[in-house]
This record gives C-alpha cells, structure tokens and sequence, in this order.
C-alpha cells in the first residue's frame, strides 16, 4: 500500500515510515523541521544524536533496500499539500505533522496562537486537497486521549449514546482538553468528522495515550536510524524525565500529588496500532475514533516503577513532589475503554522491568549528553512569569 507520512521527521513519524517500509509498505515521508527549530528555540535536544531526515533516509535505504520517498514542505501552505498527494497519490495518510507540546503552547501568546493555526489549519489542507484530488484515501490522523480531559463518567471510544428528554442519540464524547494544544487536536477532531460527513472521506482518529521508548526493531539496526528522545520540560514525558534523572541521579519530579492518571503504550504498538488502522480502513463518508493505549498508570505510580528498577542497576533515584505548573486535577476518575485496537489484532507490550531496563541501559550510555538545566518544568499554565521571559527574548533578538 503507498501510505504517506505527515511529520516524518519526528519521534513517531520516523518511527512508523520505517516499520511501514519494513512491511512491505510504499512509503513517502513529509516534513518541514519545524520541530528542529523550536528545539533551537528553547535550547533543548534529544538525547540521542538524531541525523538529518535526508541522512536517515538514505540509511535506511542501504540497511533496508527499499527506499522511502522525501519530501519537503509545510502543511500550512495549500500547494505543497496539493502538489504532494497528487505526486505521491497515498492510498493512506499518516498525519502526526502537528506541534506536539502542550507545554510549548502554554509559554505565551505566540507559541498558543501558533500552535492552533499551524495545527488546525495543516489538518484542514489535508482535508481540502483530498476533497479536491478526490483521492481514494484514507486519512489517520494523530489525536490524543488528552482531548478528553478527566471526566467524572467512563470514557468510551470517541462516541456516547445519550437520553435525553425521552430521546436517544450517539453523540461525540465531550471533551473537556487541558491546555492550548489539546484545544487544537479537538479542534481537528470537529474538522475532520464534518469533512467525512459532507465531502464523503474517510478517516481514523488514534486518540493516542502517553508513548513511550526509545526503541523499535528498525532503529536497532543502525545507530543512524535513531528516533527523537526528549526528557526536557516541554518536549519530554514524565516517564522520560523519570528515566534521566534517576540515571542523572537527581530526584523524579511529580507534578503535585501525582495521582493524575494517563493510558501509556509503548512505541512498537503505536507503529503497530497505525498500521491496523491502515489495514482496516475506515468506510467513505466514515469518521471513527480509536482509543489508543495499552495501560493505564499515575504519575507517581510511573516514578515509583522506573526508581524501583533504577536502584536493580545500582542507581539511588529519590522521588520528590513539585507544586504542579499545570491546572489539573491531582486525583481524579480515569476509566477509558480501549477495545478497538485489541478486536483488530493488537497484541501490547506492556511496561516492564525489562523493558524499563533497556531504556535506563540505553540513556546511560547518552549520560554525558544530559542537560539538568532543561528538566525541571519553567511553563506555568496560570502564569506570567515564563510571557515575560520570552517578551526579553524576542526583544533580544529584534
């Protein structure tokens, strides 16, 4: 199948044009390296060296023989989308090219308003230059579970059957998003199941939980294959800020009391539950939303897991509780249903002491690359401190 990859450059669009190439898949890759210079922005980096796209690339043509097809470009700009699906004509598009931080769009103004317009409206070319192409393809597009929020009822898979005055109807789930980058990926969620319904598209929603690792069986096979591994306050997740700073041997921060709970899966199912999806694609006219995680832990529960296998190595991590910079709930019900992936075939690799281990050996062996000084959380969601820091900076910088 010719499946393109939005957002190729990045930790899971890397990830999963390798494993879909590997597969026998057709694969072109699409990327504008906008995450690249955010990072310079913020003088933060992935842990592991990461080669250029065009480097990787070539790479994985020598280790794999079969190539992928590059391209160049930015979702916001109508005629490179236009010109890019009718050159490569996808049967399935893959689409992560969004900014994935919800931390970056909680800095100030800017990075808010630039989040939602480079978000929403990426989405939204890829929408009008399917309609226009009349592409048969099918569209699956990275959301997230955060689009949610934390309600007081179940969470089922994108719908709900509601009564109401004697009446019944299957509804969108409510959501109720936590920053400014979940906003957008609602955002895209109303976008796409209207274009389904008038324009007769199809597509797959991946409401998608916390990822997790740094591996995969394809970037095992070249050090240059290598994805994107971020434990700083913006990019990274908790679970990779536990991993490094328990190597780094500072204390784990939890955000607050840490009973916010999350759905977690690992990497190799995430590449995975994109290619069920692909496989099993979404009718015409069809929007659909899978829940896509595999576990569900707190965030203390996280902290407590990786410095108990820290301390198997001979590391002696302490775990110690921040005044949470966001505005969430600490405690709080989370029972999502997940069932959609698994019918299909998914089989999990769930969070273990072995699995935890090759991500501590691994981090080790990048130990002199770690920045303690870009760990500890400077976004404060109901602050002002951080607008004025960077106010300074792009006045420094006019």
């Amino acid at each position: 199948m010719r499946v393109l990859v939005l957002g190729g450059d990045g930790y899971l669009g890397w990830a999963t044009a390798m494993y879909l190439s590997s597969r026998g898949h057709e694969v072109g890759v699409l990327d504008n390296f906008a995450k690249r210079r955010w990072e310079l922005e913020l003088n933060v980096e992935p842990l592991i060296p990461i080669h250029t796209l065009q480097d990787r690339v070539r790479a994985w043509a020598e280790v794999n023989g079969g190539a992928l097809e590059l391209f160049v470009g930015d979702l916001r700009n109508f005629g490179v989308v236009e010109g890019v699906l009718e050159a490569f004509s996808p049967a399935a598009i893959v689409h992560y090219g969004e900014q994935p931080s919800a931390p970056y769009s909680m800095i100030d103004y800017n990075r808010c308003l630039f989040t939602q317009v480079n978000n929403i409206s990426g989405t939204l070319n890829v929408l009008w230059a399917m309609k226009k192409l009349a592409l048969d393809c099918h569209l699956v597009k990275l959301g997230t579970m955060g689009e949610y929020g934390t309600p007081n009822i179940d969470i089922e898979e994108g719908f709900i059957e509601i009564e109401h005055k004697g009446r019944r109807d299957v509804l969108p789930f409510p959501c109720q998003p936590g920053s400014f980058y979940h906003l957008s990926k609602v955002h895209d969620s109303h976008n796409i199941r209207f274009a389904c319904r008038a324009w007769d598209l199809s597509a797959t929603d991946l409401h998608q939980g916390v990822v997790y690792g740094l591996e995969t069986d394809q970037t095992r096979r070249d050090e240059r294959l290598a994805t994107s591994f971020h434990y700083d306050d913006v990019f990274g997740t908790a679970i990779n800020r536990f991993c490094v700073q328990a190597v780094a041997g500072i204390p784990l921060t939890v955000y607050g009391k840490g009973g916010q709970q999350r759905g977690f899966l690992n990497i190799r199912d995430t590449v995975r539950c994109v290619e069920l999806a692909i496989l099993n694609p979404a009718k015409r006219g069809e929007y659909r939303v899978f829940n896509q995680f595999t576990e569900t832990f707190t965030v203390l529960e996280l902290a407590d897991l990786v410095a108990a296998q820290a301390r198997k190595l001979g590391l002696k991590p302490e775990v110690s509780h921040l005044p949470n910079p966001r505005v969430e709930l600490e405690e709080h019900h989370f029972n999502p249903t997940h069932t959609k992936l698994l019918d299909l075939g998914l089989e999990p690799h769930f969070l273990s002491d072995e699995l935890l281990n090759s991500m501590l050996e691994k981090i080790l062996k990048y130990k002199y690359r770690i920045k303690n000084e870009i760990i500890l959380p400077k976004v404060k969601w109901n602050g002002n401190e951080q607008e004025r820091e960077a106010a300074k900076l792009m006045w420094a910088g006019a």
